[in-house]
């Protein structure tokens, strides 16, 4: 005779498929706590995991464990746990001859749950186990079968305790020493396992090292309380497991990463190295503000961190004076002269120079360009002002130009005594630009005619190539980009009334461009909707003994057009020329030209950019953005169009370079680059004819390996000599009769985009 269960849960009840009497008299308790801490989908992947363990045949004790111990782990860490655990590592030791370790495996979860803290640091921990499972099942010579581990159930009785004195790390440098010397006799490796023999304990004596996070969890989190006023979720990490680069602390919105042991260094406790390393971080999060990286090479950036992380430990210091003994002891002391600077990249070394100095007033540095920075950063400090994260990246972009080196662009970089290991690796400082908030899509308005710098955006720097040497000359042009200052945007409007017929003519063609809202496909499997002709054609073949066609249906598609273009303005001193038998100068027919494009475009929809260029040596290369991809063709556009002007020279290639940077950022099947020049690339600091012709070729070959398609347009009659060299032999349109330019650049459009 059977009696009724009954729960307060009947609905949970069903989902579990298992009926092991004994999981009947706590099942409430369970659902109790499982509902406290799981989603509802949590619960229902909870409830199918215990199911899957309860199939595994082991008896109840198994399922009663995870049932008890699961919710605890799924809320520390996440759901995906759940798959980890059951899916993987307990179904496939059910299907081996180590099914009679599942229930000290299930046990020892929960500690070491506790004690590594993620799914990663776990994740790490299963793989060093079942490694060891693997290597520790022996096989029988002969014969297809295999011997169960006889070391894994007993290193599983053992795991709360490795795990409390030991790191990850220290952990699988202890089972690997085992599973090396006794995988091949059985009562060894359970001895060895069991923490009983000589070299176990020895070996447990040489990895037991350091300062573990777990121990020191709630002390670490009072530190960040009282002195820092805030909460933080720690995350450990290993420093065991990345084989690529060594893990660096760094904070993010789920919390602050630091390692899961310290060990003692330069007479710092490990304690107080967890200290340092979570006060670095918090004065970050109080004082530094994030900045644009874009325009920024990587030696500029590390110098940026390099002062922002100084100016933030002074600010430390100035609340808690006391820290100082510590980081000095934990900064490296770099050697002056130390670093080849004909061999070998000193840039770290310098940059670590300078952070010390700042740090250690007895630094004794002799190096003048060390000490005029450390002086200019301490006038940013003085006077108890805190200075701020900009004023820091403009201190260290000027740094790092005035002490650049030609090797340091060596492979060969100096580390030696340049790891200032408690600092974190400082991603939270820096923003890149994504398509929402380009620069060019400013709308504020100038005070004057000047140009003005977007806000947050220093200069760039492009290679340019040296077809000389065949290589690049590297940060060798310096471009800034602004947004163009206004003028009339009536005047634009009169532009278009005074060529209202071309424009009607060019709407109606580039209505033909448009997209059709849908393209009928049929003769399809699978789709939206029955194609009734075929569908009956099928229906008399079958009825004729004949085999019906199954492509019964059919289903829509857009036909759409996904491009985005970006038309590059020459804008150098040769378009104020008026051209035999016009009366305007190529200036003006190029704004007309080009307001005829950009209207004409905004009808048609596609992604749209408009900037122009010109420079003047390499040093001060000019961006001006025009129209952005985001904006429409209102006012603003029309008042920076009406504004332009020509000055100065061609400097094509890096032009080029950094239109490309937007046009990579764009999300589109097909993406187009189209020139508008007058002449051809050249520079007042260029004698060399062919240099900046070369440079342009290889900047648009540069472009057609991003999948970027580049077309010019030039206006020179002279273009012949030298266009093909630049374009090849498809990639260029020279218009004879500059005064037909605005009637031909949108028709030339269309049939490029048709």
């Amino acid at each position: 005779m059977t009696t009724e269960v009954t729960t307060e849960y009947p609905h949970h009840r069903k989902l579990l498929k298992c009926s092991f009497e004994q999981i009947e008299d706590c099942f409430d308790d369970y659902m109790k706590d499982a509902l406290r801490n799981l989603t509802n989908d949590g619960v229902e992947k909870y409830l199918a995991g215990a199911s899957q363990v309860c199939m595994i045949g082991r008896g109840w004790e198994p399922v009663s464990i995870y049932l008890e111990e699961m919710p605890q782990m799924v809320h520390r860490l996440g759901d995906e746990a759940i798959l980890e655990i059951v899916s993987t590592h307990v179904w496939d030791m059910s299907r081996s001859p180590n099914g009679k370790a599942i229930p000290p495996f299930m046990q020892c979860l929960p500690e070491a749950c506790r004690r590594l803290g993620t799914l990663e640091q776990m994740q790490h921990f299963f793989a060093i186990l079942f490694s060891m499972l693997e290597t520790t099942t022996t096989s029988v010579h002969g014969h297809h079968k295999t011997h169960s581990s006889q070391g894994f159930p007993v290193l599983l009785e053992k795991i709360p305790y490795l795990l409390s004195q030991l790191s990850l790390e220290g952990l699988k440098n202890w089972i690997e020493y085992g599973v090396r010397n006794y995988h091949n006799h059985p009562e060894r490796q359970k001895d060895y396992f069991a923490i009983q023999s000589a070299d176990s304990k020895a070996m447990l004596q040489r990895e037991r090292h350091g300062t573990l996070y777990m121990d020191h969890e709630r002390q670490l989190d009072m530190y960040m309380r009282s002195m820092w006023q805030t909460e933080e979720y720690f995350v450990p990490y290993s420093l065991g497991f990345d084989e690529l680069r060594k893990p660096q602390p760094y904070y993010d919105e789920l919390g602050m990463r630091i390692p899961d042991v310290y060990d003692d260094l330069n007479e710092v406790s490990g304690i107080n190295r967890y200290r340092m390393t979570i006060a670095h971080m918090a004065a970050h999060k109080r004082w530094t503000t994030r900045q644009v990286a874009d325009n920024l090479s990587p030696f500029q950036r590390i110098a940026v961190e390099a002062f922002e992380d100084s100016r933030v430990e002074q600010l430390i210091l100035r609340e808690y004076p006391g820290l100082r003994k510590y980081f000095c002891a934990l900064h490296p002391v770099p050697i002056e002269g130390s670093c080849d600077s004909e061999k070998e990249s000193c840039v770290r070394h310098r940059l670590a120079m300078f952070s010390r100095a700042i740090l250690d007033s007895n630094h004794g540095y002799q190096n003048p360009d060390i000490l005029e920075y450390v002086e200019k950063f301490w006038d940013a400090l003085k006077d108890g002002a805190e200075s701020n994260t900009k004023e820091m990246l403009n201190l260290a972009i000027s740094f790092t130009a005035r002490t650049r080196r030609q090797n340091d662009l060596a492979p060969k970089v100096r580390f030696e005594n340049t790891e200032v290991d408690y600092r974190d690796d400082n991603r939270h400082m820096w923003v890149f630009i994504e398509e929402a908030d380009e620069p060019e899509d400013d709308t504020s308005e100038p005070q004057s005619k000047e140009t003005i710098e977007p806000e947050g955006l220093p200069p760039r720097h492009y290679h340019e190539w040296d077809y000389n040497s065949t290589s690049y000359k590297p940060d060798w042009v310096t471009l800034y980009e602004s947004l163009h200052a206004p003028g009339n945007p009536a005047d634009i409007d009169k532009i278009l009334e005074k060529h209202s017929a071309l424009a009607n003519y060019l709407k109606r063609i580039l209505d033909l461009l448009k997209p059709q809202h849908y393209v009928r496909q049929r003769y399809q499997e699978e789709g939206s909707e029955l194609d009734l002709d075929v569908a009956i054609r099928s229906i008399i073949d079958f009825k004729s003994g004949a085999q019906p066609d199954p492509r019964i249906n059919m289903s829509h598609r857009h036909d759409g057009r996904d491009f985005a273009v970006l038309l590059l303005m020459d804008l150098s001193a040769s378009l104020d020329e008026i051209p035999e038998g016009c009366t305007q100068s190529i200036l003006e027919l190029s704004q007309e030209a080009v307001t005829l494009l950009g209207w004409s475009i905004e009808q048609l929809g596609d992604k749209f950019a408009i900037a122009g260029f010109h420079s003047d040596t390499r040093h001060n290369v000019r961006y001006h953005h025009l129209k952005g991809f985001s904006e429409h063709w209102d006012d603003s556009v029309k008042a920076r169009l009406a504004n332009i002007e020509a000055g100065f020279s061609t400097r094509m290639g890096a032009a080029v370079r950094h239109a490309s940077h937007y046009l990579e950022g764009q999300k589109a099947d097909k993406k187009l680059l189209l020139i508008l020049t007058d002449g051809e690339p050249a520079d007042i600091d260029v004698t060399d004819d062919k240099l900046l012709i070369m440079d342009t070729h290889k900047a648009v070959e540069e472009l057609s390996a991003k999948g970027i398609y580049t077309h010019c347009i030039s206006l020179d009659k002279k273009a012949d000599d030298y266009i093909q060299d630049i374009f090849g032999s498809n990639g260029y349109t020279v218009i004879d009769h500059v005064d037909k330019l605005p009637e031909k650049l949108p028709m030339l459009f269309a049939a490029l985009t048709s």
